[in-house]
């Protein structure tokens, strides 16, 4: 199955947004929050962030969800094609959505397309 890594600045908010998703798409699904410092403070971690990768790559490939800014450009260093793939979508609606394709089995390719559907969805 696809793992799926959130990306913050806030370790609370990736780890809230990890539950959310896993709470709508099943908790089989690994979707696992790497956000905030080593030492708790807001930012991003490189090493966090690979460690959430290796934890949740169970060998169908892993989607990272950034939130902005210096969280998207950890992600990049971590892209490796056809393995590790970023997805420029929505936080939370991407990551829903990356989490129920993963949970219906998608392919890391699938996976990222549900996620990048994500912008389309309307609120009103």
């Amino acid at each position: 199955m696809v793992g799926i890594v959130l990306v913050s600045h806030s370790a609370a908010l990736a780890s809230e947004a990890a539950a959310l998703a896993r709470g709508i798409a099943g908790d089989e699904v690994p979707v696992l929050g790497a956000g905030g410092t080593e030492d708790g403070g807001l930012g991003t971690s490189v090493d966090l962030v690979a460690a959430a990768v290796e934890a949740a790559d169970g060998g169908d490939g892993v989607l990272l969800v950034p939130d902005l800014g210096s969280s998207v450009l950890t992600a990049r260093l971590l892209e490796e094609p056809g393995r590790v793939v970023l997805a420029d979508v929505p936080f939370v609606e991407g990551a829903i959505a990356a989490a129920v394709a993963a949970g219906a089995g998608g392919s890391l390719a699938d996976v990222l397309a549900a996620a990048e559907e994500a912008r389309a969805f309307r609120k009103t």
